[in-house]
Formats: C-alpha cells, sequence, structure tokens
C-alpha cells in the first residue's frame, strides 16, 4: 500500500514540474533583447501605475485558487487511497490484546509503545519518517522490469505455434509421449508480485528497558517481515543517560563503553538475548504492527497536513 501511495503522489508532481519548465520564459534570451536597447532609453524614468499594481494582485489571486483547487485534487486522491477495513482491524486487534499502551500525538510523527514487565519500564519508539524515505528508486523499478522481462522471454520460449497454452512454459515430453507443462507462469508472477506489494518496509524501532537503581538498556532495532533484525544492545548505568537531555549527560554517554555490536556477539548469546524480548512482547506480532501503524499514521497525518495548508492559502 505504502509503494503504490508514494508512486500516486509523485506521479502528478513531476508531471506539474515538467510543465512549469516548458511554460517558464527564456531570462537570458529577455536580458539579450534588454542590452540591445539604446542607451537613452535606459535613462527614463519608469513610473509606476494604479493598474500595474492590480494586475500583480490579480495574478496572486489566481495562483492562490489554483494552490487550493490542487490542495483539494491532493486531498480527494488520499482520501481514495486509504487502507480497508482489514488493515484498521488489525491494528485495533493488537492494540486490544497487546500488554502496550500506545501514545500518538496528532501532529507528531514518533509513536510510543510502552508497558511494564515486573520492575521493568518498557518503552518502544518508532516514527513516520522511515516511511516517507523509503521511496522506490529508478534503479529499483527498472531492476524489477528487467526481472519481469525474463520471464516474458522464458513463456516466449516455452511457447510452440499455439499448442501451448498462454503463461505455460514447457518442460518436456513424459513417458507418454506428450509435453509436460509447467504451473502457468503468469500466476506464478502475480503470486510474486502479490507478495512483494505485502511485504513490509524496514522500520526503525528504538526499544528502552529500565530498572530502578541497575541503568537501562537501550536497544536498536529495525522491524521488517515480521522480524526484529537487532543492531546494537547498550547498557547504561543511569536510566537518563540512555535517551539523554543535555549536553552534559550526552557528553557523559559518548565516554561510556557500551559493549560491542550485536552481530559479534557468540549467536548462543544473541538467541538467548532475542528470547528475553520476546518474552517482553517485542516479538513477531509486533514486528508486524509497526510498519502497519506507521503506514497508517503517515496517510492520517498527510491528509491533516494537507488541510491545514489549504486553510492557511485560503
Amino acid at each position: 500500500m505504502f509503494a503504490l501511495r508514494n508512486l500516486a503522489r509523485s506521479a502528478p508532481r513531476t508531471a506539474a514540474r515538467f510543465s512549469t519548465k516548458a511554460a517558464r520564459p527564456q531570462i537570458s534570451l529577455l536580458r539579450q533583447s534588454a542590452a540591445l536597447q539604446p542607451s537613452w532609453t535606459r535613462t527614463l524614468p519608469r513610473l509606476t501605475s494604479s493598474f500595474h499594481t492590480s494586475l500583480v494582485r490579480r495574478e496572486q489571486s489566481n495562483v492562490n485558487e489554483e494552490l487550493v483547487a490542487k490542495l483539494q485534487s491532493e486531498i480527494s486522491m488520499e482520501e481514495d487511497l486509504k487502507e480497508d477495513e482489514d488493515l484498521s482491524t488489525n491494528i485495533k486487534e493488537y492494540l486490544e490484546n497487546s500488554p502496550f499502551e500506545i501514545e500518538d500525538k496528532v501532529g507528531h510523527q514518533e509513536i510510543v509503545l510502552s508497558r511494564t514487565f515486573g520492575d521493568e519500564k518498557i518503552r518502544v519508539t518508532f516514527s513516520t519518517a522511515d516511511l516517507n524515505n523509503h521511496v522506490p528508486t529508478n534503479q529499483d523499478m527498472e531492476e524489477q522490469a528487467m526481472d519481469y522481462n525474463d520471464v516474458d522471454d522464458i513463456i516466449g520460449e516455452g511457447q510452440s505455434g499455439g499448442a501451448s497454452t498462454k503463461g505455460a512454459v514447457t518442460q518436456g515430453k513424459g513417458q507418454d509421449g506428450n509435453m509436460r507443462v509447467a504451473p502457468d507462469a503468469d500466476q506464478e508472477m502475480d503470486d510474486e508480485f502479490d507478495d512483494d506489494d505485502q511485504q513490509g518496509f524496514p522500520a526503525r524501532a528504538s526499544i528502552r528497558i529500565e530498572r530502578p537503581g541497575k541503568g537501562a538498556l537501550a536497544i536498536e532495532a529495525v522491524a521488517q517481515d515480521g522480524d526484529f533484525v537487532i543492531e546494537d544492545i547498550l547498557h547504561y548505568p543511569e536510566a537518563d543517560l540512555a535517551d539523554p537531555q543535555s549536553a552534559e549527560k550526552d557528553f557523559q554517554r559518548r565516554t561510556l563503553y557500551t559493549g560491542p555490536p550485536f552481530g559479534n556477539l557468540d549467536e548462543d548469546l544473541q538467541i538467548l538475548l532475542e528470547k528475553y524480548l520476546e518474552e517482553r512482547g517485542i516479538n513477531t506480532r509486533m514486528a508486524l504492527f509497526i510498519p502497519d501503524y506507521i503506514d497508517h499514521k503517515e496517510q492520517k497525518e498527510y491528509v491533516l497536513w494537507l488541510n491545514n495548508l489549504k486553510s492557511f492559502v485560503e
């Protein structure tokens, strides 16, 4: 869903950018024509008329009207791209059955999940910025198109005249002399595309676990495709060093040895630390929830931003 939304947003902007460039006057030509004018014409004083002022105001009014109309068009498009009810139901189901409470402030991009586990205070923070930063590049789209072309070539080579069905790939003759045909390649390609479309984007999660008198653990991880990929697990002797709020605390934090990268640890230790987090609810369900909620949150915030911008311009 997020990929379709990003493509839908970028397409009209690209077309508008090209049309604007095409309509823009050639400044260099205007400057050259001005340079060819006689020198005595430049000494004449320029008179400012009331008609010129009213013309500028009229042009500004037209720009405002066009901008408001464009903003309304964007709002209508986003309303059409709203996620289906199943996604909202999945999000609601997780929040109702999860021990975590969600903190989601309107107009802010960060979301926080928090809970207590024994004497521990756990906070998981993630942001809609990860969705906005994950935009398919032209190279990614070209590589995907090349993959589909390869499939088409295989299909074409497998067909002989009109004997083979569309999308079928011949696999040689069987014992009965008949040609064996692979499953419908078009269907396999569609299934693969659906699977890719359902895959989540990488979303960073900052996990903080605090215990009274024992400091805090700061875990940096990435949630994607139902898994948490842990990058670092850091220990701080004081809880406020995990998220320093002052320059002094930040300097004190930088001077501490907090441990090696997670990937450098013994494999058995890595597995046990992952189970430690799973026991506290930082598991597959959360890894699936985070990208879904980011997509849901970003769409609502974007529509709100468009409405605020439209109200300001009107």
